[in-house]
């Protein structure tokens, strides 16, 4: 991902001043961070919360690409709000899976008069992600939740349960990441499905994120971004 988005940003006509890894923890300083427009973060759970705080705290904006670290959100928002800079975390930066988080809700939306129809999630990615369900899995169980009637929480697993989402995972290869919502019914099926070919949606998501944010302040989600 670091690489990809390097690539991007220098297409688009900028210049990358830093970048840190796990070998180079300690350049992601106060000296280092000054005059940079944005930092985008794609690292580890157990990492991201303090190199999202140390880049607010010197009032660097943020793009987070990260995901199982969100408990940690409330005082992200609070020190950005402090530090008059900007923030924006997102589970997919990719513009297609933005697109289809928002199809997922308004489907969602309709299913509402349609309940014979049940719901369930699946999600492939490849052997080396950590977390599951992905980022995205959850986002889009929680777009359900939050537009249908029916449904008021999720689980991991294809077990039927009433009122929950099933989220089933599988880490194959190389796979770069497909999700799948399925609404079956007795009578037919209606899935939605996003497949990413490579990683380059999702760093181009975060450069455009991060040019959004560069000027602005406040917490802003990818819907501010592409004005949906």
């Amino acid at each position: 991902m670091g690489r990809e988005i390097e690539t991007i940003a220098l297409q688009r006509g900028h210049s990358v001043r830093l970048v840190v890894d796990v070998d180079n923890l300690h350049d992601l300083n106060r000296q280092n961070l000054a005059g940079i427009d944005a930092a985008i973060e794609f690292s580890l759970p157990t990492t991201a919360s303090n190199n999202i705080l140390t880049c607010l705290s010197n009032s660097t904006p943020v793009v987070s690409g990260t995901t199982g670290w969100q408990i940690n959100l409330k005082k992200i928002k609070e020190l950005c709000e402090e530090n008059n800079t900007s923030f924006i975390h997102s589970s997919n930066f990719s513009i297609g899976v933005n697109l289809f988080f928002k199809l997922n809700s308004e489907l969602a939306k309709y299913m509402n008069n349609y309940k014979e129809y049940d719901v369930s999630i699946v999600e492939l990615h490849h052997i080396k992600k950590l977390d599951a369900p992905s980022g995205t899995a959850i986002s889009l169980a929680k777009g359900i939740i939050n537009e249908n009637e029916k449904y008021a929480s999720w689980h991991k697993g294809n077990a039927v349960e009433d009122g929950s989402i099933p989220v089933e995972s599988f880490r194959e290869g190389e796979a770069t990441g497909t999700h799948t919502v399925k609404w079956s019914s007795d009578i037919d099926d209606i899935s939605l499905v996003h497949n990413s070919k490579s990683r380059k949606g999702l760093a181009f998501g975060a450069v455009i994120a991060a040019e959004f944010i560069a000027k602005r302040t406040g917490v802003f989600t990818m819907e501010d971004v592409l004005e949906l």
